[in-house]
């Protein structure tokens, strides 16, 4: 093969990048069924290289990916840009930040989150500096590769490790958690509490982080001194643009300032927090549990197409807005594949489960996929024992 085929072929179906042996209960010691030849894999792995490589593309950022890119930076900053100019209302302001908060999101969805992958670019320079958007919107991309890029995308779904799973004690998110009362009415708060994600995320989450002995299948994990001062750094400098010069500024009251804070995150927040539940917690997706021996029932790839489900996939607002996050069947097999490819190699996907007999969850639209996590969190919010959704 040449140098693209070579490219291409670094980004098919692999496991993700492996943790280190773990210590502690079973639970932990989780392994999947060992790999064999599998047809339908090999099929699908083949179908997609030879859809990159027959058009002559990368599997990386295109020319419309980029111009995303400098429209949702705008989105965020500029009307950052116009608010500390004092030439608005007060309630001007606010809007711009909503507009922000869209923006922060969209940064998220399609910046950050394919850089950290390595799916931007090929270049692992460009996307650790794209990836650094993530700490300049105060969270930290370092933390966030350990706990998604490993943890996640490796145990997906499974209760006790996947720290998705995890994001609230108000939230039961798995038919296996522990069911506490006031989980019978998580379905009622839940979409609120989605919105409070982000300031969760810049001023606690990345801490407990750091803090925490257990980590997903990680035990006593010792952090890089030079991430601490890149991680510690950038939430410094997150404060002090994000906070402390729109009190200077700005000629408004300080809780003014305060509320605007908290309606750019509250927007953020609500989007990030609700596109991300509906790609694992709905009707349609499975949690399987390891065995007494920590061994999962199907290897990894399989578990990937179990415990995943898209999402208004003909919606191209949706798909362009949201970074290919509702082509989470194949953002999980593919995740070193840029998102802007999502749409067209869904359909390879799509194929080869209908020939193979494989699961493939899919919901038409983003208000049938909200609908499916609405009663999904009432059914794991209730007090009856645990019964597996179908």
């Amino acid at each position: 093969m040449d140098h693209r085929s070579n490219a291409i072929a670094t980004a098919l179906p692999s496991r993700p990048e492996r943790a280190e042996p773990p210590a502690g209960p079973s639970r932990s010691r989780v392994r999947f069924a060992r790999a064999t030849p599998d047809h339908a894999m090999q099929e699908m792995k083949a179908r997609v290289a030879t859809y990159f490589e027959t058009r002559r593309l990368s599997s990386k950022a295109n020319a419309g990916m980029i111009a995303k890119t400098v429209l949702l930076l705008a989105l965020t900053f500029v009307p950052y840009g116009l608010i500390l100019t004092n030439r608005f209302t007060r309630w001007e302001m606010l809007v711009l930040a909503v507009v922000m908060g869209v923006g922060m999101a969209g940064i998220g969805f399609g910046i950050a989150h394919d850089a950290l992958h390595g799916a931007y670019s090929s270049n692992p320079r460009i996307n650790a500096l794209l990836g650094m958007s993530f700490d300049v919107l105060g969270a930290s991309s370092y933390l966030w590769k350990i706990t998604h890029n490993i943890v996640h995308h490796t145990y997906t779904n499974i209760e006790g490790v996947d720290e998705d799973l995890a994001v609230s004690p108000l939230l039961n998110l798995s038919p296996n958690g522990e069911r506490l009362w006031f989980h019978r009415f998580q379905h009622l708060y839940a979409f609120v509490l989605y919105g409070f994600t982000t300031l969760y995320w810049v001023f606690v989450k990345d801490y407990q982080q750091l803090m925490k002995s257990e980590l997903g299948p990680y035990r006593d994990k010792r952090h890089d001194t030079a991430q601490l001062a890149v991680l510690f750094g950038a939430k410094v400098c997150y404060y002090g643009y994000a906070l402390v010069v729109p009190l200077l500024v700005l000629q408004i009251a300080w809780w003014q300032v305060l509320i605007g804070f908290f309606v750019m995150h509250f927007t953020a927040g609500a989007i990030l927090g609700i596109v991300f539940q509906l790609a694992h917690v709905v009707e349609s997706t499975d949690f399987p549990e390891p065995d007494g021996q920590g061994m999962m029932p199907q290897e990894w790839w399989l578990h990937e197409m179990q415990t995943t489900a898209n999402f208004g996939p003909k919606n191209r607002l949706l798909s362009w807005y949201v970074g290919g996050l509702n082509f989470q069947v194949e953002h999980h097999l593919f995740p070193r594949v840029c998102s802007v490819h999502y749409p067209a190699i869904s359909v390879i996907v799509k194929d080869v489960a209908d020939q193979y007999g494989l699961p493939y969850n899919a919901y038409p639209t983003l208000r049938s996929a909200i609908a499916s996590h609405y009663r999904t969190l009432k059914q794991f919010g209730s007090t009856r024992p645990a019964t597996r959704l179908v």
